[in-house]
This record gives C-alpha cells, structure tokens and sequence, in this order.
C-alpha cells in the first residue's frame, strides 16, 4: 500500500525552520505526534535498537532536536499533557512486542 497512514501540516511560523521528515522505513524506530489546544507540535522519534529518543517541536525550531533517552526534557518547560505525552511515547517505544 502506498497511501499514507497520516498527513499532518505544519502549523508554525516559516521562522520555526523546516518541520521534520519522519521516515518510518525502519521497523525499529517509533514515532509518536502531539498537538495541543493551541496548535502546538511535537514529533517524538525512538530508536528502538539504540534507545536513542527525540523530541521536536515547532515552538522550539523544526531543526532542534532534544534528547530524551533518559525520560527528562531537560531546560524544556513542558505542560502537564505534553509531559504525560512524553511519558508514554517513552513507555510504548520501549515495549517489546511479545510472541
């Protein structure tokens, strides 16, 4: 099948930078997206195999990627939702699929 799951247009100004292209080619990679009242967006990206974890967001520039492998997002203030997103883009990528 070659139609998309899911499209999702930038909502941020041009100055936020270009907004991501996530590729989902690889099965061990997890991607979860957010967007708040306000029209705010996160994209967050796992690599299952390394358990290397980003956070992006319009309202921090597109091209800032911030590590969250440890479940802290450091200096970034998140809301309440957005930190309860976080948390379960990091549990649910680090799930391992039983058989």
């Amino acid at each position: 099948m070659s139609n998309p799951v899911l499209k999702i247009r930038n909502h941020h100004a041009l100055v936020s930078g270009d907004p991501p292209i996530i590729d989902d080619s690889k099965p061990e990679q997890y991607i979860g997206y957010f967007e708040n009242l306000f029209g705010e967006q996160w994209i967050f990206t796992c690599d299952r195999a390394t358990g290397k974890a980003t956070l992006r967001g319009g309202d921090i520039g597109w091209n800032k990627a911030i590590d969250v492998s440890d479940g802290s997002p450091g200096d970034l203030a998140l809301n309440a939702t957005e930190a309860q997103w976080l948390e379960c883009c990091l549990a649910a990528s680090r799930t391992v699929a039983s058989s």
